[in-house]
């Protein structure tokens, strides 16, 4: 890889945070010097209020000079107890990815629910089914489909599932938090070795565990997470997405949870460089 090939693939790793789709968190993330904001649209809230704003969302962005990296669901049914993929859910996604990408947004983020009534085959099935449907539906969009490997209503969070869906989905990222791998006793290196190709979004989230139990999610940086090598690892697999800090944490919260959020902040802009 020549050295030009090298420098351009750093400046394309950045920065962003998770935030509400509001005014005030562009303007937060632009005052914190940060590159994009990360929208999460889960389960029990308003899709179609979401989509209606997408003219103010485009507004803020133009005017912050801040970006929308990602947009996410989470916790949603998309598959039936008879496999099928329910299509109210599916026509949620398509506004997403909608606004997405009229945001200039090109990551939409998604997991599938495992349905204890069908054999793991039948699942898999299923969930090719449905993200198959989101990836041809957003690909002349400019937006890409990626699955999330946190375990919430999801079941294609890991290296074995994604042998098959994403072995037979050649188009369908993932949306990586080393977190969700250390707490469920995976080894977050060695995803990101043999899976970091198919990376399109990385969630900066802390995590703690004490004799086997987990204690804490601390801003990124100030937990056990071996982020020098995760972010080695991600420039190693030629990574080019966004890097979205996620605070997590039940302590980490007001005065301390902004100290802690500047704190990696600065942290990840020294290797991320």
């Amino acid at each position: 890889m020549s050295k030009n090939l090298r420098k351009e693939v750093f400046e394309m790793m950045h920065i962003g945070i998770i935030a509400t789709p509001t005014e005030e968190s562009f303007q937060s993330a632009k005052q914190k010097g940060l590159d994009f904001i990360e929208v999460c649209v889960n389960e029990g809230q308003d899709v179609d209020a979401f989509y209606w704003n997408r003219g103010n969302l485009l507004k803020w962005k133009n005017e912050s000079g801040v970006a929308v990296e990602s947009i996410g669901r989470w916790k949603s049914l998309r598959i039936d107890e008879k496999g099928k993929v329910i299509e109210e859910e599916l026509e949620r996604c398509y506004r997403l990815i909608d606004v997405a990408s009229e945001l200039g947004c090109t990551n939409f983020v998604s997991g599938c629910n495992y349905v204890e009534e069908l054999s793991y085959y039948e699942n898999c099935t299923a969930a090719i089914h449905f993200f198959s449907q989101l990836i041809e539906y957003a690909k002349p969009k400019g937006v890409k489909i990626s699955t999330y490997n946190c375990r919430k209503v999801n079941f294609v969070h890991n290296p074995e599932v994604w042998k098959i869906v994403h072995g037979h989905l050649k188009d369908l990222g993932i949306k990586f938090d080393p977190s969700h791998s250390r707490y469920f006793g995976g080894d977050y290196l060695q995803e990101t070795l043999d899976w970091g190709h198919r990376f399109n979004h990385v969630h900066l989230k802390g995590s703690m565990i004490i004799n086997g139990q987990r204690v804490d999610d601390p801003p990124a940086g100030l937990d056990q997470t071996d982020w020098k090598t995760f972010i080695s690892l991600l420039r190693v697999k030629g990574y080019s997405g966004g890097l979205s800090i996620e605070p997590h944490s039940p302590v980490w919260t007001g005065e301390i949870g902004e100290k802690g959020i500047n704190f990696t902040i600065e942290y990840m802009k020294k290797l991320a460089f």
